[in-house]
């Protein structure tokens, strides 16, 4: 598993993708062009996990300039609330990920190669033809290790929100469920991973084996949110104009007692309904809509200060640790080291 998605999920944060995933448009089922390089160094994935709350820690080297992988990582954006994400590549130096952002749902499977995983107490090796689906946050990141080996391809997807497909509700608790693929489902994925990406027909072959590795790879224990739970449309559509008024504005002052008068909600309603289609509390996702937007104005040159007024934070100190507990490193930390 390489993660990347994120960059995966997320060239944009989940966050900012999920405002249009309940309209199914071509739009919304364009790829994303390859990002292919010779040379996969620390810096790049460095830089790559500063963006999407990954910390990486390298193996030693006696070539310290000899690059982590070669190899290529794809991207295809699907309607519905899923993100995908192939890799495939040739690891030249072992390397952990640290995986802090979360989304509802994450599944990875692996074509070839082998990874280690690690969430909390639970640990697996994860092989060729072997799946996991996960739940975890920046209380409990996911660790993967990435052995030297010639050959790793996986595949992975990030689910946005779980309204769209009904899907159950992640647990409160960090989860890690592993599973092990079918013999035809893992040769299909294999041969349509190989094929040249295309503007439209790819995307609709990858939506709907995402599908299936969604309804394979989901934990059985999980069931359906209960009947008083359930989200009729007029919810549905509530919450998704609040999900978006909120990524379009994240810095204004709201609180649960106005935003639950604007869903036409009661605010220990708004609250279950909320998490149970994103995946998050609400208040969870405007702070993480707020920092996206402040890393956003570091990476346009404002300062900490600045940064930390445009995403709506009067102090630059509350900032900063906030900037830290979800992407693992400061804003002045970013700033010396993209400098």
């Amino acid at each position: 598993m390489v993660r990347l998605i994120n960059a995966p999920w997320c060239r944009k944060s989940p966050i900012e993708r999920t405002p249009s995933v309940h309209t199914v448009t071509m739009a919304s089922m364009r790829q994303q062009p390859r990002i292919a390089s010779p040379n996969i160094t620390s810096h790049w994935l460095a830089q790559l996990g500063q963006r999407f709350g990954i910390h990486y820690h390298f193996e030693s080297s006696d070539m310290p300039r000899q690059p982590v992988a070669t190899g290529h990582v794809h991207d295809v954006r699907l309607p519905q609330g899923m993100h995908l994400t192939l890799s495939g590549l040739d690891v030249k130096r072992g390397y952990t990920s640290t995986s802090y952002q979360s989304v509802p749902w994450f599944l990875s499977v692996i074509l070839e190669g082998t990874v280690h995983l690690q969430l909390g107490k639970q640990q697996r090796l994860l092989q060729a033809g072997e799946g996991v689906c996960t739940h975890f946050d920046a209380r409990h990141p996911l660790t993967v290790h990435h052995p030297v080996q010639t050959r790793l391809r996986t595949v992975n997807i990030a689910v946005l929100t779980t309204a769209p497909l009904g899907l159950p509700t992640p647990p409160d608790a960090s989860c890690l469920h592993c599973w092990k693929l079918p013999k035809a489902l893992c040769e299909t994925l294999c041969t349509i991973s190989e094929q040249p990406p295309s503007l439209w027909r790819q995307a609709l072959v990858w939506q709907g084996l995402a599908l299936q590795l969604i309804g394979l790879g989901l934990p059985e224990r999980l069931t359906a949110l209960s009947e008083h739970k359930r989200l009729s449309t007029r919810d549905r559509h509530c919450l998704t104009a609040l999900h978006s008024r909120i990524a379009q504005h994240p810095a204004e002052p709201y609180s649960l007692t106005a935003l639950a008068k604007e869903a036409a909600m009661s605010p220990s309603s708004l609250r279950q309904k909320f998490r149970a289609c994103y995946g998050c509390t609400l208040f969870d996702y405007i702070r993480q809509v707020r920092l996206q937007q402040g890393y956003e104005a570091l990476q346009r040159g404002a300062s900490v200060q600045q940064a930390a007024h445009h995403c709506g934070y009067r102090h630059a100190s509350n900032f900063s640790s906030a900037f830290k507990r979800h992407f693992g490193f400061s804003p002045h930390e970013w700033k010396r080291s993209s400098v």
